[in-house]
């Protein structure tokens, strides 16, 4: 099951440059942590940025490529907080071209 197969909304696509597209997703708080969990899961995430529903960053997290297991564990802490103290977010999601993907 992928992100798009959960409750949430995707507002937007842009490519923003020849090796990453852009991806923003509106979520409820209580999805926020399931939702990055699943972004994180599929691997070619290069970063997550948590904003407010006014649209206020409230934190962004760069990802290697790799990152596993225990290195996870402060991230989807970190998240986890945030969901409890938001209502509504977005998150805007930095992720490679797929090789082999047309230009648009």
């Amino acid at each position: 099951m992928g992100v798009r197969d959960m409750a949430t909304k995707k507002t937007s696509s842009v490519k923003t440059t020849a090796e990453t597209v852009k991806e923003e997703v509106k979520v409820k708080g209580g999805q926020l942590l399931e939702t990055v969990r699943r972004l994180i899961n599929e691997g070619n995430v290069r970063s997550i940025t948590i904003k407010d529903k006014k649209g206020k960053t409230v934190v962004k997290f760069p990802l290697t490529i790799g990152v596993v297991g225990a290195a996870i564990a402060p991230i989807l802490a970190a998240v986890g907080a945030i969901a409890a103290l938001v209502t509504e977010s977005s998150i805007t999601v930095e992720r490679e071209k797929k090789p082999g993907t047309k230009k648009s």
